[in-house]
């Protein structure tokens, strides 16, 4: 009998999956936990197993195809079987057609009679429109299915998800309805504008040269605002014009929208710090060859920086909390997320209990989740959870970024090249000293300038002051 391969519920809150490549073609030999397929899904790009040894029979959902959990995407035959039929073939994606904007059409104002010079009655004054007063949206109860991200971004837009129509599984609601749903609204609000108020015309009963009419300047009252709707961006192209047209990979839209999303809802601040990190790179030098032979991974600067970074939130726990409507969430475990670039996307696996490990388990955690991250046999859960995150764009030669708050954390720390550079020290001699830029970005909802500095200037006096007991 054949067996059904389901599409698999890669964490609680997730509802369905993006099937991105078959490995296996149909009329494949295929061995019990060999990879099958790869999909992407909210939190996770990930390689599905094989059920059961077999011979892959059918090929029920195409590459690109997003398909509800436990839906049924292919069947397994005993060890000789034949398939069937021809496996389907993926469509090939075609770019929607770009139609270059019209432009709109520019109101011209009617001309104003204007009366010959006879005293007449001064006109009545203007009567100011009413200031505008947006009502708040009351969010009723939610009755629709939908997750903590989506009901958080719901109770930052004031949006009731009760009056969303759900796209997921069973009528769920989906981070992309109500991102969809919020911008609909933007564009479809009323634009709110002065009324022209004009003088009333005299007839004068001798006639008097015509006057060329003058436009008449109308000053908008200070209260009132005219929003402009958000106008998507559309470049056209001309035939010749060398260019190639590809959709976006379902790793790079969960990217974008989630970088969208932090956006929309964290008041972005960044600040920098120098910081010398001699003692770390003569520690590192001295170390790194025993450190290898005795524990099997390479000792990199990350894990120092790791360290220090969970000292620092013990310090300052405002740092490791997050913002639940008008209540901040304290957080009393330290889940590190470290940033890791991948060839085709990026994505951040998180050290849980940081606090609970020393330097080795640091970097042991570390570099087991970033090897599994490149091969793609990350878990659900190991993506998740995280508090406090960690970049480190300098491995690429960038000196300082603004890296963007990984929701629904409050801050996240930016790591620059690290080099040689010549240094002033105390004594006013010049010296050649190891340092790199430091950046934090805050939630300054949350977290005020002062905190944030304090916050790593704890961070450099661990650095700087590194004590190698732990080596």
């Amino acid at each position: 009998m054949a067996i059904d391969v389901i599409m698999p519920q890669m964490g609680e809150s997730i509802a369905e999956g993006t099937i991105v490549k078959w490995i296996k073609k149909i009329g494949d030999e295929v061995k019990r936990d060999e990879p099958l397929f790869e999909i992407s899904t909210d939190k996770v790009d990930a390689e599905i197993p094989c059920p059961a040894a077999g011979v892959l029979l059918e090929i029920l959902a195409t590459e690109g195809q997003t398909v509800p959990i436990n839906t049924v995407v292919a069947r397994i035959g005993e060890s000789g079987s034949k398939p069937a039929a021809a496996p389907p073939k993926a469509e090939e994606p075609k770019p929607a057609p770009v139609v270059a904007p019209s432009p709109a059409p520019v109101p011209v104002a009617p001309p104003v009679a204007v009366a010959p010079p006879t005293p007449v009655a001064p006109p009545p004054a203007p009567v100011a429109p009413a200031p505008v007063v947006s009502q708040p949206v009351v969010v009723e109860e939610v009755t629709k299915r939908s997750s903590p991200l989506v009901r958080k971004i719901a109770r930052e837009n004031n949006v009731n998800i009760n009056q969303i129509e759900g796209s997921g599984l069973g009528g769920r609601v989906t981070k992309n309805d109500i991102l969809g749903y919020i911008d609909n609204q933007a564009q479809s609000a009323p634009v709110v504008t002065a009324p022209v108020v004009t003088a009333p015309v005299v007839t004068a009963p001798v006639a008097a040269p015509v006057v060329p009419p003058t436009p008449v300047a109308v000053a908008t009252p200070a209260h009132v605002v005219a929003p402009a709707a958000p106008v998507p961006v559309i470049e056209a192209y001309r035939p010749g014009d060398r260019v190639e047209i590809v959709p976006m990979s379902p790793m790079r839209k969960k990217i974008a929208e989630h970088m969208i999303v932090s956006r929309r809802t964290s008041a972005h601040v960044g600040s920098f710090f120098e910081i010398d990190l001699t003692r770390i790179a003569k520690l590192r030098e001295q170390h790194k060859d025993k450190f290898l032979e005795r524990h099997g991974v390479k000792l990199t600067y990350t894990p120092f920086i790791m360290k220090a970074v969970v000292e620092a939130l013990g310090a300052w726990p405002i740092m490791n909390a997050s913002i639940d409507g008008d209540n901040i969430v304290y957080k009393k475990d330290i889940n590190l997320g470290i940033a890791v670039a991948l060839d085709w996307g990026l994505i951040v696996p998180v050290v849980k209990n940081a606090e609970e490990k020393n330097l080795i388990g640091l970097t042991r955690a570390m570099n087991d989740l970033a090897n599994r991250a490149r091969k793609k046999q990350l878990k659900p859960d190991e993506v998740q959870g995280g508090t406090f995150t960690i970049t480190n764009p300098g491995v690429f030669g960038s000196l300082f970024g603004t890296p963007i708050i990984n929701q629904p954390q409050v801050g996240i720390m930016g790591v620059g090249t690290i080099e040689k550079r010549l240094s002033v020290m105390q004594d006013d001699s010049i010296a050649i000293r190891t340092k790199a830029y430091f950046s934090i970005s805050f939630d300054h909802r949350l977290i005020d300038g002062a905190v944030a500095d304090q916050f790593m200037a704890h961070v450099k006096r661990v650095l700087e002051n590194f004590e190698s007991t732990e080596l």
